[in-house]
């Protein structure tokens, strides 16, 4: 088995081994995987955090040992928590942005050190294990309004709708998985709109019910959302009413509690 780790500030995870293929999700800095499967040029992966597969170009991939992967597997995971900041390569004297939810491996006093590799960091952090509250999603999903909708994005330059609340509630303690339709399976659904909480989950399907969208709920009638950018939007028991359009965008689903 091969393993591996995103030195780059974001590399594109792809669902077939093309440059032209759809980009499915996004490796954000520090983050590692497993290789599952190899062709020319290109890797299959298995991302560690949610189990994601996807594909990767070959010159993008960082090998790793087996003894650092299980090591990573076993930290408490630290998280850059500021929308963006920039990473200093001690080693080759590169400065290069990277996004909130980035990983820093063995993080300690401003510096990531793994095998050859040592940057440095400055700004704002925080740990797998501090859950934040809900106030504190909040908080942490306004750094995102107007970023830009992007199909497979995760980084403050470009995110989707299931990104977007996979890296809000990360760095806030909480694991998701990366699609929409994975993150429905999780928490306790509610009964009624009225009971609806800041911090909540709502999901929207189409006409064939196959969950398409989600966002954090305010209270129980706004949404923050990305749908062609990161918005707040009005919200009921129909679903999203596009305050632009003044027509609903999303026929709601569900609605779960995850914290």
């Amino acid at each position: 088995m091969q393993y591996g780790i995103c030195i780059l500030s974001v590399v594109p995870g792809r669902k077939l081994p093309d440059n032209t293929s759809e980009m499915v999700t996004q490796l954000l800095f520090g983050e590692h995987y497993s290789v599952i499967e190899a062709t020319e040029g290109w890797l299959k992966i298995s991302v560690s955090f949610d189990e994601y597969e996807c594909w990767i170009n070959s010159k993008q991939h960082q090998r790793i040992s087996e003894s650092t992967f299980k090591q990573l597997q076993k930290q408490q995971a630290v998280y850059s928590s500021e929308l963006i900041q920039v990473l200093h390569n001690k080693v080759s004297d590169a400065r290069f942005p990277i996004s909130c939810g980035s990983v820093l491996p063995f993080y300690s006093e401003g510096k990531v050190s793994f095998e050859d590799h040592v940057f440095s960091v400055s700004g704002e952090v925080c740990k797998s294990s501090q859950k934040g509250s809900a106030q504190q999603i909040i908080s942490s999903a306004f750094l995102y309004l107007n970023t830009p909708y992007l199909w497979g994005g995760k980084n403050a330059l470009g995110i989707d709708c299931s990104g977007f609340t996979q890296i809000v509630f990360k760095i806030n303690g909480f694991q998701l998985p990366r699609d929409a339709y994975q993150q429905v399976e999780l928490g306790s659904p509610l009964n009624f709109v009225e009971e609806a909480e800041a911090g909540d989950l709502a999901f929207f399907d189409n006409e064939d019910g196959k969950i398409v969208h989600v966002g954090i709920l305010l209270d129980n009638e706004r949404i923050i959302h990305s749908s062609g950018s990161v918005r707040i939007d009005r919200f009921d028991h129909y679903g999203i009413f596009n305050t632009d359009t003044k027509k609903y965008s999303h026929t709601l689903r569900v609605i779960k509690k995850i914290i």
